[in-house]
């Protein structure tokens, strides 16, 4: 996501519908992928999805642009689906219910190319789903994402030595759960 002009900003904050379409156009699939791979979730990610645009709309005339609006809306987005997701974890508890979602959406002329693509999202989405909210959040935006530790500082709006031990711990964790997966339970 490249950030998008000043104008269209400025003319959104002054509630100007059209520059906000442009924004919402320019940035949702964005938002929308950030917020299923922190959710593991369609339905919390697009929930998700349509918080953040809310919020952007409501909160549009704060932004001071110190920073670039990318990292605003990373921020917005990162937080809005982490506490998606550990609301949903809590109401999960409560309820005392094990939630599995299975694809299993499958066409009869589908390629290998395709398959090859969901065995690899589902690898990840079960990978990402062993990390807890905040060490998912920065996973996704450092590997998925690209970005790089200060930015994921000011995104998160987190000390950039949290982002290390976070993205650290997460890298372990993922390896230490592969090396189960291939080793077995002998570990």
């Amino acid at each position: 996501m490249q950030d998008l002009p000043r104008d269209i900003l400025i003319r959104a904050s002054q509630g100007d519908i059209e520059a906000f379409k442009e924004i919402y156009k320019a940035t949702s699939g964005f938002v929308y992928t950030l917020a299923l791979r922190i959710t593991n979730n369609i339905e919390d990610a697009q929930e998700v999805t349509q918080d953040v645009f809310l919020k952007i709309y409501k909160n549009l005339k704060s932004f001071q642009f110190r920073s670039s609006f990318k990292t605003w809306i990373y921020r917005i987005t990162a937080n809005t689906a982490i506490n998606a997701y550990k609301r949903k974890s809590k109401e999960i508890l409560h309820k005392g219910d094990y939630e599995i979602t299975i694809k299993t959406e499958s066409a009869p002329n589908e390629t290998t190319e395709i398959i090859d693509k969901e065995q690899k999202e589902q690898l990840l989405r079960s990978l990402l789903d062993m990390l807890n909210p905040d060490q998912r959040a920065c996973i996704t935006l450092r590997e998925i994402e690209g970005l790089n530790y200060k930015e994921i500082s000011k995104a998160l709006k987190i000390n950039i030595n949290t982002v290390r031990s976070r993205l650290k711990r997460a890298r372990e964790a993922l390896l230490t759960y592969r090396k189960k997966e291939v080793m077995g339970d002998e570990l």
